[in-house]
């Protein structure tokens, strides 16, 4: 009897387990001690391009015959091996190569090894794009491809404003820009972080060495440390021998934007890095010098970050030799008028409309506004206004996005809609399309991660950018 329940309660157990693992977005690869595959769920298929009929039932061996001794992370994890965050590139079956992020580990049962599991990410996709890049900036960065062209870089002569505080943080950064310290920077979303970075850049004694920018928030730890620090054949399956952006920096700037979100893990060995002025690549044991002048930003205050635990405080000091902290635009209206019609000029020119300006309404509108997206949505705002506007005539009135610090009361929310008087549906329509335009602004047009931040699938996502035109 009692070995009938037991049997029961693991059927039971497992039925739980399967489906629980079914509505996960990660693949889950879970095998007994004979390497008998118990759970592979429908993400893990999909990622690995294989039917689960194929795989259920039977040893690992047997389902993946091509992988080499010691490859399996499954099966070192049923020697008691755990492997968190594992990098990994592959071929399936079909010849497709495949990179995941894997975190292996045992499963035990009154203190004995009973199976292992595999949870794994696909990055098949970042791991394509970003090794184009790296190629890219391999190539662009050689000393015999100088003269590669390039972006647009920015200089202080492109910081627009009168507004005293912002005139004594641009002050603080030209001071900067003939130092070596790095610097660092805090400035809420849209304030312009890496316009500053940049002016620092290309008026100091490095504007002709490179100047490279990393969104610490737009990659995994796994593939963020490889690009950071480089790789080394052999290192990791998949790794081959690869310079990293502190060696294709050195001698210039290297700016890592977002840095908050860096894994406090790499947190760590960023702050070796800046100390002894050596990287070693991932899998290597060579210690190579680097002269890299390091620009980091946040768009949180440093002291939220630090007490959250997001932001090593041993970094921050580390970085934070010179700080600058960019004014938000609602702290700077006196600049607004100034803004709106340098950006107006701008867009006339882009887009080759004879706009004259703003009319009296337009400017109280902007003005009255409080810029959760700071300059960045300003310059959003009259981009429409220019786009719907007519050649010879003022811009009459602009489409202002909802102010999300805005908690009601007044029946008058900033975005210039007034209760009862417009239709809910023209209202929430208008809100919507505003508001996927500066998410994906932020986003720099990545529609995956825009959709992320949304909170809608991908495919909503691209039919409502479809539907308003957004570019």
């Amino acid at each position: 009897m009692g070995d009938h329940m037991d049997k029961r309660t693991k059927e039971e157990t497992l039925g739980i387990l399967m489906s629980i693992t079914e509505n996960m977005r990660e693949g889950v690869h879970l095998i007994d001690n004979d390497g008998v595959t118990l759970i592979y769920n429908n993400a893990m298929a999909k990622i690995e391009d294989t039917r689960r009929e194929e795989v259920i039932g039977k040893t690992f061996r047997e389902a993946f015959p091509g992988f080499g001794p010691q490859e399996s992370t499954l099966e070192k994890a049923l020697m008691g091996e755990k492997i968190p965050e594992f990098q990994q590139t592959y071929t399936n079956k079909f010849g497709k190569e495949i990179t995941t992020v894997n975190s292996t580990m045992p499963v035990y049962s009154g203190g004995k090894i009973i199976g292992a599991i595999e949870v794994s990410n696909d990055i098949t996709t970042i791991k394509t794009m970003t090794d184009r890049i790296m190629n890219l900036q391999e190539e662009r960065y050689k000393p015999e491809n100088r003269e590669f062209p390039r972006i647009r870089h920015y200089n202080f002569i492109d910081i627009i404003g009168n507004n005293a505080d912002f005139l004594d943080t641009v002050k603080r950064a030209k001071k900067a820009a003939y130092s070596k310290a790095p610097v660092f920077i805090y400035g809420e979303t849209g304030t312009g972080k890496e316009l500053f970075a940049q002016s620092i850049h290309y008026a100091g004694p490095r504007k002709n060495k490179p100047f490279i920018a990393q969104n610490c928030a737009a990659l995994p730890e796994s593939l963020l440390e490889g690009i950071l620090f480089g790789t080394v054949k052999g290192g990791f399956t998949g790794a081959e021998d690869r310079a990293g952006l502190f060696e294709q920096a050195s001698g210039g700037t290297l700016l890592l934007d977002e840095i908050s979100a860096m894994p406090y893990n790499l947190q760590s060995k960023l702050l070796r890095v800046l100390q002894e002025d050596y990287v070693r690549r991932v899998g290597g044991s060579k210690d190579i010098p680097v002269d890299v002048r390091i620009i980091a930003n946040v768009n949180r205050p440093p002291d939220e970050l630090m007490d959250s635990g997001a932001l090593r405080e041993d970094l921050y000091y580390r970085l934070s030799i010179v700080n600058l902290n960019i004014p938000p635009l609602r702290e700077r209206k006196d600049d607004i008028e100034l803004l709106a019609e340098r950006l107006l000029d701008k867009q006339c020119r882009r887009t080759g409309k004879r706009i004259p300006g703003f009319s009296k309404k337009a400017m109280e509108q902007l003005h009255a506004h409080d810029y959760p997206g700071n300059v960045r949505e300003l310059e959003n705002i009259i981009m429409s206004a220019v786009a719907m506007g007519d050649n010879g005539r003022e811009i009459e009135e602009l489409q202002m996005t909802p102010d999300r610090r805005d908690r009601g009361g007044s029946g008058k929310g900033a975005d210039g809609f007034v209760a009862g008087r417009d239709r809910l549906d023209t209202y929430m329509e208008e809100t919507e399309k505003v508001l996927i335009r500066r998410i994906m602004a932020e986003e720099g047009g990545n529609i995956s991660r825009a959709a992320g931040v949304l909170g809608i699938k991908r495919q909503t996502l691209q039919h409502k950018v479809k539907k308003y035109g957004i570019r």
